[in-house]
């Protein structure tokens, strides 16, 4: 028992050692020229050591706060907390990039990371949804401030998933609200999609739920022209089927009477156009 003790507090002492001496190995602060530190952060990085490859290139700011090596490792360290799914740092390291270096040719590819950072924290639909609608402001600034460059059409495509995943959120809430029979909430909810995100794939059913919710108040007129705005635009969908299926057992006999012979070519879609004349 006596050897057993003896062996363990080594054990612990040397624990302690080695934990001391490695926090003043992170507190040592050791002159290197910048190049040098900058060069052994990218070896890093190659090697995929992402939380060391942050610490030099922090230490790159930290000795040569003012040289070229600096604005090159503060992208890079950005660059390594993403990659870490440490997308707070990534995203603070990449804003101080821009807000020091804005005319840089590295700015694309800074405002891109900030936003694709965002992006990478999107949760499910039924949660909130804060970082989705950063997502979207910050890969509209890449599009919008550097359309040609070669971060915005990736931004482009994103862009298109944060606008389906804010309509999703709305959709959740809208078919809370009519289970429940909130039939105003639940259209004022269907209705901000169709007028905010158009292009989503989250439309069709939209305006089914819109004519669900009609129907529910006993306004047919405008659950009939809704429908007929779903059947215009989307006449083979499954949302069209329920929709007119819905309106049959309410006794509408025919959508196609109340469609819309509009002629298309004025400005403005379909949908936009109808939803006009309606509200």
């Amino acid at each position: 028992m006596s050897k057993l003790l003896t062996a363990m507090l080594l054990a612990s002492l040397m624990l302690t050692v080695g934990c001391g001496s490695g926090s003043k190995k992170k507190l040592a602060y050791v002159e290197r020229p910048a190049e040098k530190i900058y060069l052994e952060g990218y070896d890093r990085m190659g090697r995929r050591d992402w939380p060391r490859a942050v610490q030099l290139f922090d230490e790159v700011e930290r000795q040569h706060p003012y040289s070229e090596w600096a604005r090159r490792a503060m992208l890079m360290a950005a660059y390594a907390n993403y990659q870490s799914n440490k997308y707070t740092e990534a995203i603070s390291a990449a804003q101080r990039f821009v807000a020091l270096h804005p005319g840089s040719r590295s700015a694309p590819y800074a405002y891109y990371l900030i936003g694709i950072s965002h992006f990478e924290q999107i949760s499910d639909v039924g949660r909130d949804q804060s970082e989705t609608q950063a997502a979207l402001d910050g890969l509209r600034q890449v599009v919008r401030r550097f359309p040609n460059s070669r971060y915005a059409r990736d931004a482009r495509l994103k862009i298109d998933l944060t606008l389906d995943q804010l309509a999703g959120k709305d959709m959740t809430i809208g078919r809370w609200y009519l289970r429940r029979g909130y039939n105003l909430a639940a259209i004022a909810r269907f209705q901000h999609v169709i007028d905010t995100y158009e292009t989503t794939s989250h439309t069709p059913e939209a305006l089914h739920r819109l004519v669900e919710a009609y129907v529910g108040l006993g306004v047919m007129d405008e659950a009939v022209q809704v429908a007929a705005v779903l059947g215009y635009n989307y006449p083979g969908t499954n949302w069209y089927q329920d929709t007119y299926k819905l309106l049959a057992r309410n006794g509408v006999t025919s959508i196609a009477d109340a469609q819309d012979d509009t002629d298309p070519k004025k400005k403005g879609s379909f949908i936009s156009r109808t939803w006009r004349r309606l509200f």
